[in-house]
């Protein structure tokens, strides 16, 4: 794959992606931000959204999610997958946060991998939300990078390290919000492959 074609073939994904807002987008603190992305794993993004809004209206700040019990987080998180994990980790997270780092999260990719809950995605798509040069790979973009050829890899890890060595640094931060994005439009496998089929096509 050459890299002029991978980056026309992005540019036609971006012309045809949605609009929706995802799960990590338009948060007013970088505390938010994390959280949301965290609570968005395996999650709906719409859901996760609804249930962050409650959540924040409650609890907007580490130190004060700290305070809450785990029960009560429960209580306000139930509808996302994995909620009692979820729970337990942004708590854990707030609490950290608010001890270690005066309740706002570091904006350094080792010390955030560092905190409960957060993985390289996670970590990955937090920096990108405040401007670094990253790239979170997660279903979307792992089965739309392997569908066009831009890796080979299975293991997210591996697909990062090929897109990145596929595409100037300057395309890292948007890869995952136009995949993603695509990938929400067009839900039917069919339909998607389809438009892929076409994409593939671009030389």
């Amino acid at each position: 794959m050459e890299t002029a074609v991978a980056i026309m073939q992005l540019q036609k994904i971006e012309k045809l992606k949605g609009n929706m807002r995802l799960a990590a987008e338009k948060w007013p603190t970088h505390f938010q931000t994390l959280l949301a992305t965290m609570l968005s794993a395996r999650s709906l993004d719409e859901t996760t959204i609804k249930v962050c809004e409650k959540l924040f209206e409650k609890y907007p700040t580490a130190e004060k999610l700290a305070m809450a019990s785990q029960k009560e987080i429960e209580t306000i998180i139930h509808s996302v997958n994995f909620y009692k994990n979820k729970s337990k980790h942004i708590w854990e997270c707030a609490r950290q946060l608010h001890e270690k780092y005066k309740g706002e999260p570091p904006l350094n990719y080792e010390q955030l991998i560092e905190l409960p809950g957060v993985g390289n995605k996670t970590a990955n798509v937090f920096l990108s939300e405040q401007g670094h040069n990253t790239l979170g790979v997660d279903t979307h973009v792992h089965y739309i990078s392997r569908y066009l050829g831009w890796s080979e890899n299975n293991k997210p890890e591996q697909v990062e390290a090929d897109l990145k060595k596929l595409f100037p640094e300057k395309y890292w931060r948007e890869l995952n919000p136009t995949l993603v994005k695509f990938g929400k439009k067009y839900t039917s496998r069919i339909e998607k492959n389809k438009l892929l089929d076409e994409i593939k096509r671009i030389k």
